[in-house]
């Protein structure tokens, strides 16, 4: 797949081949999906991101969905406001688990994104995400958890982002009330 006008962000090295596509439904989405990108950045992670429009581009939507295991990916994030077809859309196109992020939106607030991500029919599933910057950051790291399974230096170092996680918070020292 070629870098052109809907590429958004560092793309992987060739070596290595993208594990991960952080796809969303508009360039506006990126200020949200680029939280997923940093956290795919710090674990080492090979990822791509682009623009897939549900609406605007559905061939390019089947067209990614369906190659995306052939090139390589194993998971998919994507971030979609408003009407927020395009992680079940990509859902029903690939046997590869999507992760759901809701984008927040000026006229609901991101309510509209989250539901309709999370009521997908039965048999076509999407793993679904807070709304905005935390559901991006979460699907991410839920992405790093799926290649954990079969990847122990990964799974070592989401062991270790714990350990400081919980060691960061027991060292917290409040101030006297």
């Amino acid at each position: 797949m070629s870098a052109g006008p809907d590429t958004i962000g560092e793309q992987a090295s060739p070596v290595d081949g993208p594990l991960v596509g952080v796809i969303m439904g508009s360039r506006s989405d990126w200020e949200t999906m680029r939280e997923a990108s940093a956290v795919l950045k710090q674990f080492g992670v090979p990822h791509e991101c682009r623009v897939v429009s549900a609406h605007r581009t559905p061939e390019w939507l089947a067209e990614y969905a369906r190659s995306a295991e052939a090139r390589g990916l194993a998971v998919i994030v994507a971030g979609a406001g408003g009407a927020a077809h395009l992680p079940g859309m990509v859902a029903a196109e690939t046997r590869l688990p999507v992760f759901g992020v809701p984008i927040q939106t000026a006229a609901l607030g991101g309510l509209d994104s989250l539901l309709s991500i999370v009521q997908m029919p039965r048999g076509v599933p999407v793993g679904t995400l807070a709304i905005g910057a935390a559901g991006a950051y979460n699907a991410a790291l839920q992405a790093i958890r799926v290649l954990a399974l079969t990847r122990p230096a990964l799974a070592e170092a989401l062991r270790e982002f714990q350990r400081k996680r919980a060691e960061d918070v027991r060292s917290e020292v409040l101030p006297d009330a």
